[in-house]
């Protein structure tokens, strides 16, 4: 692995598949030391107005909805594996840009992108565009067929902590289905969506399918959210914005699909094997510094292991390494903005205030300089109705509550706006899936966390959003069906009789 963090670039917008530069320009600097990793053309409306138009006009052209999707897929292929061949660019440019570990680039941010994306190009050839139902007898003989078709321009707007994974899952089954996109990358970290474009490009993608645009959310993402032209939006972020989002799609009642903010319960029952769930629930908390939505923030923690988990949690944690995050045996980075640093810091405030116990971290760590650091951060004496177990913090902060009982836990876990992720961890995987079972969220871990599979939905409950992205049926977000109803009184012999008596319903 080689580190490119002394050579920066610019990095225009990518729209109707020409690079378009703008007069302002954001300077992207690294949340490790400050160093300027990039530059980054600002779009503003008009930056916006015109990747929509070249979306609608790719879209209307038809070339690519109009591919055979082998066709598709091949170029979806083409761009993946050459993801895999620049993976060391990728994964350098990725660890500058938004501090995540060198590890965690490889194996997550981006080597899970790329198999994401390869993914959503078998999903191509294997999704079922068109399906021939059973022959209607009453009131008429008639045929039936369903069809799946892509919806149109598509809107993205994903977040800084996982740019390029949360943009592959809403830019893989969109193009798979042969929709035009655009994509508002967040002005933290628009550099490697810039360069997803480029790669794009050379891979033979026709113009104005893919199209990245930069800028402030407020203007240009409220702008794709509300444009008319947009038949589909899917955002992740917070919940506060996702109902900003939500609320600017229905003028023109496109498709809307929310993947938004958690605050995870992490149920470890008397019975759990000490060791592995100690180091899953620092795997659940610290993943990227704590900044990922999905994240096990709340340690429900049995009362009889209690004492013994804690000292063992809080011995692990000691051994967390901070420091560069382009050297392999770095376990954690820091938070991505001196804001965002701020804002943890505050929470931490409040849960002294609020009566909670700190028993490890709360600080700067000695090791590092420059950059924004936050140590990991536990603390004990939790009660649910605290600042710090309500509400989302994105960073390595773990609330520990006692419970006595798996029905108290359920009821701890429940008692949020959130339903993102959960999980238990017990010797007795019947006992753990059947807790699962009774937890309101969209993914459930039993003695796991952070698994997240392409071959099954991804979302939440409540105010965790709404729809589903990855697994097969993602594709069902980014299409409309058609039902085509054909008389068959004057032709029995017409071909598509001969199609629908060859696709049995059932299979459908």
């Amino acid at each position: 692995m080689t580190d490119s963090r002394a050579n920066t670039r610019h990095m225009p917008l990518y729209i109707g598949g020409e690079r378009v530069d703008t007069a302002e320009h954001d300077e992207i600097r690294s949340p490790i030391d400050g160093q300027l990793v990039g530059t980054a053309a600002r779009g503003g409306p008009n930056e916006m107005e015109y990747a929509i138009a070249a979306a609608k006009a790719a879209h209307e052209l038809g070339d690519w909805r109009n591919m055979d999707p082998d066709g598709r897929s091949d170029i979806l292929i083409a761009i993946s594996e050459r993801m895999n061949e620049l993976q060391d660019e990728l994964c350098a440019l990725h660890v500058r840009e938004n501090g995540v570990t060198i590890r965690a680039a490889i194996a997550f941010h981006v080597g899970y992108a790329i198999s994401h994306l390869r993914y959503f190009a078998d999903c191509a050839r294997t999704y079922e565009f068109e399906k021939a139902g059973p022959m209607l007898e009453f009131p008429t003989l008639a045929a039936g067929l369903v069809r799946r078709e892509p919806v149109g321009v598509c809107g993205a707007i994903v977040p800084w902590n996982f740019p390029l994974l949360l943009a592959i899952w809403k830019i893989g089954p969109a193009l798979a289905a042969g929709n035009t996109i655009v994509v508002k990358a967040d002005e933290k970290t628009p550099l490697i969506l810039l360069r997803f474009a480029e790669i794009a490009h050379e891979c033979g993608l026709p113009p104005g399918v893919l199209n990245i645009v930069t800028g402030a959310g407020e203007v240009v993402g409220a702008q794709l959210a509300a444009h008319p032209d947009v038949r589909k939006i899917a955002f992740t972020g917070s919940t506060a914005v996702g109902k900003q989002v939500q609320k600017a799609a229905t003028d023109n009642l496109k498709k809307v699909t929310l993947e938004l903010g958690g605050k995870g319960p992490n149920i470890v029952l008397e019975d759990a094997d000490l060791k592995e769930a100690v180091d899953g629930t620092l795997f659940a908390f610290l993943v990227y510094s704590g900044q990922a939505c999905e994240s096990g923030t709340r340690l429900l923690l049995h009362n009889d292991i209690h004492d013994e988990f804690m000292e063992a949690l809080i011995t692990r944690a000691k051994t967390v390494r901070m420091g560069d995050p382009m050297d392999f045996d770095t376990d954690m980075g820091p938070v991505i903005s001196a804001e965002q640093k701020a804002r943890i810091t505050r929470y931490i405030e409040s849960g002294k205030a609020e009566g909670a116990t700190l028993v490890l971290g709360g600080g700067t760590p000695e090791a590092v300089v420059g950059g924004h650091w936050v140590e990991p951060t536990i603390f004990t004496d939790v009660s649910n109705d605290m600042k710090i177990a309500r509400e989302e913090i994105f960073g390595p902060v773990l609330s520990v509550i006692r419970i006595h009982s798996e029905d108290e836990a359920i009821a701890i876990a429940n008692d949020t706006e959130y339903g993102l992720s959960a999980g238990v961890w017990t010797n007795d995987t019947d006992r753990g899936i059947e807790i699962a079972r009774k937890i309101e969220s969209g993914t459930v871990w039993v003695n796991d966390w952070h698994m997240v599979n392409h071959l099954y939905p991804f979302g939440g409950y409540k105010q965790s959003g709404q729809g589903r992205e990855l697994g097969p049926h993602a594709m069902d977000e980014y299409t409309e069906s058609k039902f085509i109803h054909a008389d068959m009184t004057r032709d029995l012999d017409a071909h598509i009789f001969d199609v629908v008596v060859s696709t049995p319903w059932e299979d459908m």
